[in-house]
């Protein structure tokens, strides 16, 4: 007889005994470094001084600065030094740290790490099993152009209109995108056979990752004419009573659910995608209340989420 058993997610920790060393700032690396210490890594930061107008103890990490209660979850339970690397002591300190370092973890441009003596090609020489993981924005000569989030975005076709997304998709995506690079790095020195391994070189770049995010979209899925870009009238944000509602009710029983509420006669899916039904669910919310959908929610297996104004 063969006993099954649970495991929960936080009690995994297929990094345990991995150490990785992180020179990122801002957000994507320091994302990236968070989940790596959920999966167990032993994880140190090497930062920058603050600036020398700033009180005592002020981080290096901007992050740090325009938004300590962000530094501060992200960097929860990591052990932080600071080092000037431009400096002989600061790269000391840190070639010392690099010396019992199994990922190194960069945001840096390809020029600004060469300035420091931090290529691939020399770390490779001193270190030879030790893997990077260098988090840039674009790939190839592309990695020396200025950029962020919004950008790359922009670029993807993600940005709409005027209005700013709503979160930081591409630096959450490319902290994402690092991590399985890091897990990636420890699996192929794992299973490379007997003998000290090589480490190796990934790039993940920001803009790939908001090409990946955009690929709903490439596809037509989100677009106004897409499935789940408004032409279905059980995916979609409607007006209610005293609110608005977030209706996702695809699958067919779930839209067959909604229609039934609504007092729409569906014979087949093309239904939903009839103008006539999209007035109608329309019409039916606006005289529900959000507590109201919220029943009704759970009353017809509906899957919809009430919003405020």
């Amino acid at each position: 007889m063969v006993t099954m058993t649970s495991v929960s997610s936080s009690s995994l920790k297929p990094l345990r005994g991995v150490r990785v060393l992180s020179l990122a700032l801002n957000l994507p690396g320091p994302a990236a470094f968070m989940r790596l210490k959920a999966l167990g890594a032993t994880c140190l930061k090497v930062e920058p001084p603050g600036p020398k107008s700033a009180p005592n103890g002020t981080s290096g990490d901007p992050m740090g600065q325009y938004n300590p209660t962000a530094y501060a979850t992200l960097h929860a339970g990591i052990r932080v030094i600071t080092a000037d690397l431009k400096s002989d002591k600061g790269q000391a300190a840190l070639h010392r740290a690099l010396a019992r370092t199994d990922v190194l973890l960069t945001s840096f441009r390809p020029s600004a790490l060469d300035k420091l003596g931090l290529s691939w090609k020399k770390l490779h020489k001193l270190y030879p099993s030790l893997s990077m993981v260098a988090i840039v924005g674009a790939l190839g000569a592309r990695a020396e152009e200025p950029g962020h989030d919004l950008t790359y975005l922009a670029e993807a076709g993600l940005v709409t209109g005027l209005d700013l997304p709503a979160t930081l998709f591409a630096d959450m995506a490319g902290a994402v995108m690092a991590s399985e690079a890091a897990l990636k790095a420890v699996l192929v020195q794992k299973t490379s056979g007997k003998g000290a391994s090589k480490g190796t070189y990934q790039e993940v770049a920001l803009a790939d990752a908001a090409t990946w995010l955009a690929l709903p979209r490439t596809w037509g899925l989100t677009q106004p004419t897409g499935s789940v870009g408004g032409a279905h009238a059980g995916y979609r944000v409607y007006a209610c009573k005293d609110g608005r509602v977030a209706v996702a009710a695809l699958e067919p029983h779930f839209a067959a659910a909604l229609c039934q509420a609504a007092g729409v006669a569906a014979s087949d899916i093309r239904t939903l995608f009839a103008p006539a039904t999209h007035e109608a669910i329309a019409a039916f919310l606006l005289t529900q209340t959000r507590k109201q959908l919220d029943a009704l929610a759970v009353a017809k297996d509906i899957p919809l989420h009430s919003l405020s104004k």
